[in-house]
């Protein structure tokens, strides 16, 4: 009897483990990032194209090959060696499978405010910067003893400062060409201040994803916050430039950073076993013809389909899904804080419903 007690009792506690909730969220978006390029790779049209690629020939060799998923491993690795095996992927229209954004906007901050507060407001019309009227998820969960002074974020666009609405929330926003600050700077932290002075602006309101990266696994490592945000902006500003080679060398330089990430997380004690990452984009572009690539919004056509990828504490190990049901960009608030353990939907019952099936 006692033998099959013991059992019992470690069945349960492997059952719990399986299902229980990440106590750390990663909340990751690729601007602009196309579900095509995700799931299809680079596309050869497009990377032949001498308008388009500076050295057409170098990005072949890094990117094409005849079999969509061999390319698209090529250009995202790690999205397909780890997270396709050990978490989801939403989104493959190829496959039947659709996440739409609800916005009626098609561009960047109605994206991000659809993302993280769960809904889609109409005031927001515009990248203005306006502070957010809208509460986030990441304003609602630091209003939680628990995570309050543990919420942080990161992005490479300006806007996010008032995206998130640093001002109200009190969560420290670390955005466009804005130095890391404090008392006890990392000298990782110092170098990064002075190479982001230092090196050549390509934009004026949007920094290279380096400097974003940087900056957060260096406050990551020192504070270890329970929810971040990171907003990784090249692969919009590439394409809206016509530029491919750099577009899909961005998209695989992210792919290199979840990555990087992924491999602290599991390294660190706080994180290991207890973390999750749910990544997304804010909207998607255009695609025929080709050159429709550099543009988003109401007036290029399914500029509106996006993707959602989840890995790690509390998601199920559900590849790359095929048919099932619509998925929606407001269901990515939620899904954050259902991860945490949290219903963000009793908050306003304008939210989008947590995504269904991921535990």
């Amino acid at each position: 009897m006692k033998k099959y007690f013991v059992l019992l009792v470690v069945c349960l506690a492997s059952l719990k483990a399986i299902g229980q909730d990440a106590e750390n969220v990663f909340l990751i978006t690729l601007d602009g990032m196309r579900w095509q390029e995700v799931f299809g790779g680079a596309v050869d049209s497009m990377m032949s194209n001498k308008d388009m690629c500076e050295d057409s020939s170098s990005v072949f060799n890094l990117y094409h090959d005849i079999d969509p998923k061999v390319a698209r491993r090529k250009l995202m690795p790690f999205f397909w060696d780890t997270i396709a095996s050990k978490g989801f992927l939403l989104g493959n229209r190829s496959l039947a499978n659709t996440v739409d954004v609800t916005n009626r906007f098609w561009f960047s901050y109605p994206g991000y405010g659809e993302i993280l507060t769960g809904y889609s407001d109409p005031r927001i019309s515009s990248n203005a910067k306006i502070n957010n009227p809208d509460t986030t998820v990441l304003e609602w969960l630091h209003m939680k003893p628990e995570f309050k002074g543990k919420i942080a974020a990161f992005g490479s666009w300006d806007v996010f400062d008032y995206i998130i609405n640093e001002e109200r929330s009190g969560i420290p926003v670390n955005c466009g060409y804005e130095a890391a600050s404090g008392k006890n700077l990392t000298t990782a932290e110092k170098m990064t201040n002075r190479m982001q002075q230092e090196v050549p602006k390509k934009w004026g309101s949007v920094r290279f994803d380096a400097f974003t990266h940087q900056f957060m696994m260096e406050y990551v490592k020192k504070h270890h916050p329970r929810v971040v945000y990171i907003s990784y902006g090249e692969t919009d500003d590439f394409a809206h430039g016509g530029e491919y080679d750099q577009y899909l060398h961005s998209a695989r330089r992210s792919d290199d950073f979840i990555h990087e990430l992924w491999n602290f997380i599991q390294s660190d004690p706080q994180y290991r076993g207890k973390t999750s990452l749910v990544i997304t984009t804010d909207h998607g572009r255009g695609h025929s013809p080709m050159t429709e690539w550099k543009n988003h919004g109401t007036k290029t056509i399914d500029s509106n389909q996006i993707w959602i990828a989840g890995l790690g504490a509390g998601i199920s190990a559900k590849g790359e899904v095929s048919r099932g049901k619509r998925s929606f960009q407001n269901q990515v608030a939620a899904t954050v804080a259902h991860l945490l353990g949290y219903d963000f939907t009793v908050f306003n019952q304008e939210i989008g419903p947590a995504l269904e099936n991921i535990k």
